[in-house]
């Protein structure tokens, strides 16, 4: 007979700004784990609608066996504020420490880029690094009947003698269902404008400075698409959403499956609206001209630099004529698109920032959002970097948010350059809850950052 029957699935990312983002890794794992034990009951909290008083009173029931705790986010990746969520974190499984007796398994991004301080520092009674379907699937049975769990692939837990151990992954899911929670809905479809889906996962490139790799592995797998044309349909047709953001690292790694995926959405009579973030290379007038048709109306293109010296330090493999020209051809498709970029990294130069300003004024009609300097990884090149210039030491954790910032460049003019050449630049101190509020509640959904670009 079972042991277990209740299993609470929790949303710690309790941050909305620049407005509150659906809990996407919660619900892939809600939809996964109810087919595959329909005998358990589970329920899902999220942290961005209900309050740590409630969360208090569930657990103070004494029915619930496992709590599940997703981190999203380590910190904000703001170098204006450097806002940390660990003391959040930390407080959110001390409260089920003190509230009940049930076991804590901790995953997400924030979990997967940390595992071994993190697990020291939260102390839950196991972790998951990476993909978690399959893996707590397996350890929620093993728990069940107190039987070996130490084969799981992703696990993360405690040997005998104290030492923390991580096992490593080689299989992943290549079909995930995605069925969404009415509540969770109607919520983020009023706070947010909008509701996520994933159509692949895994990054194959190597930017000195992303943790995509380390989250989510290099391997690519796209997911299937009648799945995900179902989910659409179910979210049109059933609730009236008319906009989704896909959360892929990289929307456009494969153009052969994206281009079925955009037929296969035009045959089903969906209109739905959606964004995706894109790399500004390997893509053509017919397959934005394709995309458009069904539904693309936001591109969110990871230029980070408009100087070629730089995005070649950065690791990228595009130049700016690559840029260059896909603005061009979303600008005549009609595509709003704004542009990501990272100012201040690692080679950049004052020479280098000119030459992202001056290229700047080439491009129409666009957002640019900049971050300075690059939030430092463990895993990453740009950590190895860091080291051996003696910015950080083999030892620094790195939770507290610690940025790598150029010594070759003057930051207190970087604003006032890019503001001098008239385009639409929106740094990460600038404060626009004002504006989302009053589109909202004009019933007008979708990112919003194209209205900032006049």
């Amino acid at each position: 007979m079972s042991s277990i029957k209740n299993i609470l699935l929790v949303s710690a990312n309790a941050y909305s700004n620049p407005y509150p983002v659906y809990p996407l890794g919660i619900s892939y794992l809600h939809t996964y784990l109810k087919k595959q034990l329909p005998l358990f009951n589970f329920s899902i909290f999220d942290f961005n609608r209900q309050s740590l008083s409630d969360f208090k009173g569930i657990l103070s029931t004494g029915d619930i066996d496992i709590v599940g705790v997703s981190l999203r986010n380590i910190d904000d990746t703001n170098i204006y504020r450097k806002n940390s969520f660990i003391d959040w974190y930390r407080q959110v499984i001390e409260t089920v420490r003190n509230a009940s007796t049930a076991k804590v398994i901790i995953g997400g991004p924030g979990f997967s880029i940390f595992p071994v301080i993190l697990f020291n520092i939260l102390k839950p009674d196991f972790g998951i690094k990476g993909e978690g379907e399959e893996s707590l699937l397996e350890l929620i049975g093993c728990i069940d009947k107190n039987a070996d769990y130490k084969r799981i692939e992703g696990l993360v837990y405690k040997t005998l003698s104290g030492r923390i151990k991580i096992n490593p992954r080689t299989t992943y899911l290549n079909s995930l269902e995605l069925a969404f929670d009415k509540d969770l809905v109607d919520y983020y479809w009023s706070k947010s404008g909008m509701l996520n889906i994933q159509t692949k996962r895994g990054c194959p490139y190597n930017c000195i400075y992303c943790s995509y790799p380390v989250i989510e592995g290099r391997k690519v797998r796209t997911l299937d698409t009648g799945l995900i044309v179902n989910t659409l349909k179910d979210l049109y047709f059933e609730k009236g959403i008319t906009y989704v953001f896909f959360t892929d690292s990289v929307f456009n790694i494969s153009n052969e499956y994206n281009i079925k995926l955009a037929e296969e959405i035009i045959k089903s009579g969906v209109k739905v609206s959606w964004g995706a973030y894109f790399s500004p290379h390997n893509l053509t007038y017919e397959d934005l001209s394709l995309f458009k048709r069904a539904g693309l109306t936001h591109i969110e293109f990871g230029s980070e630099s408009f100087s070629d010296m730089q995005l070649e330090n950065y690791g990228k493999h595009f130049t700016f004529d690559d840029i260059l020209k896909v603005s061009m051809i979303s600008s005549d498709l009609g595509i709003f698109f704004a542009h990501f970029l990272i100012l201040g990294g690692y080679g950049e130069t004052d020479l280098s920032l000119n030459q992202t300003f001056e290229n700047s004024k080439k491009i129409p009609l666009s957002v640019f959002f900049p971050y300075i300097g690059m939030r430092i990884y463990p895993d990453t090149e740009l950590y190895n970097i860091a080291i051996a210039e003696g910015r950080i030491s083999s030892t620094d954790t790195l939770l507290e948010p610690t940025y790598y910032i150029s010594k070759h460049v003057n930051l207190d003019t970087i604003k006032e350059r890019a503001l001098a050449t008239g385009k639409k630049w929106i740094f990460p101190d600038f404060d626009d809850h004002g504006m989302m509020e009053k589109f909202r509640s004009r019933n007008i959904r979708g990112p919003l950052w194209e209205f900032l670009r006049f």
